[in-house]
């Protein structure tokens, strides 16, 4: 089988894809509408990563590649239903990403709050005149309403870190039924209410065209300027000129963002924000998480290969 891996991998991950397939592995820039459409005539199979443009138009025509076993949960930069008319398996790795994303979560909630990022760019700037008893003065964690939009894995995950880490008031938002929750969590069934109840706003949702555009002025005007905003799902998740208006207004209080709309840019006017903490999409990038996330990707590849059930279908096989 001729497998292409879109990105470079780990040490450890790249030894074991090329123990089992003939592979070739890109550099970090994504796969446009074009090379991904060349993809598919010429590989057996695809390791996909987040930013390749496999768009309906790179579903076209006669193609060899049968399997997109994607590196990453979110898949929402690949046409799942042009991918389902051409025949083409995809599955995605969910369970090793959560802990990883929900760590990251719990790290931009207390830098907004305590506002650690405006200290370190003052410090870092040499305009810190030392200590005194007003300066920078955020907000306590500790027993604050965290209101988490959508009650995914990674959703779950962030609930448990805020109540049973920091003794906050859980509340969350999420379309459809929610089951299997150790904690003391109230669903909130409309997404202003929750807004409004909310002092910290983390969104968990996936990406896609159903999610697109979730968090615009409207919401950013439910959560008000006493709360802030925790984005670790899409970054077209929120409507990102009307963020930049809220914060730069006090319509909120601050943000918290690993991702953005048009990755890797970011607005000038996000940047100059002082109330928001920017990262650069950190949320899965441990070694070990990335490992295991190719190893995952392998494994359905190879299922895949030798006939057997995959353990991560987005779509089964034809």
């Amino acid at each position: 089988m001729k497998l292409l891996v879109t990105r470079p991998m780990t040490e450890r991950a790249t030894a074991a894809i090329n123990a089992r397939f003939d592979a070739t592995f890109r550099g970090n820039d994504p796969l446009t509408e074009a090379g991904a459409a060349q993809a598919m005539r010429d590989y057996d199979a695809i390791i996909p990563t987040l930013g390749d443009a496999f768009t309906a138009a790179a579903f076209d025509g006669p193609l060899r590649c049968r399997i997109l076993a994607n590196f990453g949960a979110g898949y929402n930069h690949i046409d799942i239903a042009a991918a389902d008319a051409a025949g083409v398996t995809v599955t995605n790795t969910p369970d090793v990403v959560t802990d990883a994303t929900a760590d990251l979560a719990m790290t931009l909630i207390l830098m907004t709050l305590r506002r650690a990022s405006e200290g370190e760019r003052i410090l870092r700037a040499g305009a810190w005149q030392g200590w005194n008893p007003t300066q920078l003065l955020g907000r306590d964690v500790t027993g604050r309403r965290v209101g988490i939009i959508g009650m995914g894995r990674i959703g779950k995950a962030i609930a448990r870190r805020c109540h049973l880490g920091f003794g906050m008031e859980v509340m969350f938002f999420n379309r459809s039924a929610v089951s299997a929750l150790d904690i003391p969590a109230q669903r909130i069934r409309e997404l202003h209410e929750l807004l409004r109840a909310s002092d910290v706003a983390v969104i968990a949702v996936p990406g896609g065209a159903g999610t697109r555009g979730m968090i615009g002025a409207a919401e950013l005007a439910a959560l008000g300027p006493h709360s802030v905003l925790i984005n670790i799902a899409r970054g077209d998740v929120v409507d990102e000129p009307a963020l930049i208006a809220a914060l730069e207004t006090g319509t909120i209080a601050g943000a918290g963002l690993d991702v953005y709309a048009a990755e890797p840019h970011v607005p000038p006017a996000l940047i100059a924000a002082p109330n928001a903490t920017l990262l650069p999409h950190l949320g899965t990038a441990t070694d070990e998480v990335r490992t295991d996330m190719a190893l995952r990707a392998l494994e359905n590849l190879i299922a895949h290969a030798e006939g057997r059930p995959l353990r991560d279908p987005v779509l089964p096989p034809r």
